[in-house]
């Protein structure tokens, strides 16, 4: 009597690497280091323009460090990580940590974040159920709710006629968003070669070394956790180390 055949992991197609701006929206410092930096390195080495926009300042992160303290603390760290890997501009939209809502109000926040700076790809967080498909690593909510919202108002930048008074003020209406990327998303079908940047990544989320420290017995390694998904995710691509990305397409044409 033999067992089941093993299951194989179907091959990830490379992303489209043809676009300039891009516009990377999470809700907490150290989201994007924990697996889309090294992707980020790769893309601003390649010339692309990337920002960041933080909804929250990660005040509710550490238990054992006063909000009033931790906020400006990741702030600072999130700024010093997404240096490492060719960021400068990094924009925190001061929501409250933990219990970000969805609704109109953010749609309209991270509509006007996207009029500013006209991406032509918009990079998120996994914001599915759980981190793996069988449903067991569940997600929080502030990173669902941020992925929701940054998908609707990906597409509400483009219609004039929805937070028009942004238009009023100065802002154009932003159609350009060809795709929003969701990183580590376990419907992942597209991966892109980090191998090159694998340690600026590394690097990246060292740089949030007072969050890492607030993490359990304070056993965590950077280095270990990226390269354990790194290398599962390249072998996928056919490359040493990948980043895997679940890709929305906002056009249907």
């Amino acid at each position: 009597m033999t067992g089941d055949a093993p299951i194989v992991p179907k091959p990830l197609e490379p992303l489209d690497e043809d676009w300039q701006r891009g516009l990377a929206i999470v809700a907490h410092p150290d989201d994007l280091e924990f697996g889309a930096a090294a992707a980020i390195a790769r893309w601003t080495r390649q010339g692309k323009q990337i920002a960041y926009a933080l909804l929250t300042s990660g005040e509710a992160g550490i238990d054992g460090m006063d909000p009033a303290e931790a906020g400006p603390a990741r702030e600072a760290e999130q700024r010093a990580s997404a240096e490492i890997v060719g960021v400068t501009q990094v924009d925190f939209l001061g929501l409250p940590d933990g219990v970000l809502e969805y609704g109109v109000a953010l749609r309209r926040d991270l509509c006007r974040v996207i009029r500013t700076y006209k991406p032509d790809i918009v990079i998120t967080n996994n914001f599915r159920d759980s981190w793996d498909e069988a449903g067991d690593a569940l997600n929080m909510s502030d990173h669902i709710v941020t992925g929701r919202a940054v998908l609707d108002a990906a597409r509400d930048a483009g219609n004039r006629w929805v937070f028009r008074e942004q238009i009023d003020e100065g802002l154009e209406k932003w159609g350009g968003v060809r795709q929003v990327w969701a990183a580590a998303s376990p419907l992942s079908k597209h991966a892109v070669d980090t191998t090159d940047t694998f340690d600026l990544g590394v690097q990246s989320l060292k740089a949030h070394d007072a969050y890492l420290r607030g993490l359990g017995s304070g056993g965590f390694d950077p280095e270990e956790f990226l390269e354990g998904f790194s290398r599962q995710t390249g072998n996928r691509l056919g490359v040493k180390y990948a980043a895997a990305f679940e890709v929305f397409k906002l056009s249907l044409f």
